[in-house]
């Protein structure tokens, strides 16, 4: 049996900037209850899947718990960034969207869990 999922959207928000050809996203936790949860979840593997039509070629995560927050940093994600780039979105400001839309377990808060 599959767990329910939920997008991520629903559990965080998040923010985006850009240098060059690399992207760094934070996803932030609405409440902090579900900070674990999406630590155990929205792994850098799982973010490295969901922009694999991007071919990053590096993936990191960086944990901020005091601010029930996570940062990744997607190294060459951006077609070469700004100046070598066609792609209409070179500043990368759309990408945290992409990431906000990945399923993500429903929190065992919200199944009915402790």
């Amino acid at each position: 049996m599959t767990s329910p999922t939920t997008p991520l959207y629903l559990l965080a928000h998040g923010r985006t900037g850009d240098k060059g050809d690399r992207s760094n996203i934070s996803v932030i936790a609405y409440d902090a209850r579900d900070f674990d949860h999406l630590v155990e979840h929205v792994t850098e593997d799982a973010v490295r899947a969901l922009f694999s039509h991007r071919n990053p070629t590096t993936v990191t995560r960086y944990l901020v718990p005091s601010l029930q927050a996570m940062n990744f940093v997607i190294d060459g994600v951006l077609d070469g960034g700004v100046n070598d780039s066609l792609n209409l979105d070179t500043h990368g400001k759309a990408l945290a969207f992409l990431l906000l839309r990945m399923p993500v377990p429903v929190p065992p808060r919200m199944a009915g869990g402790t």
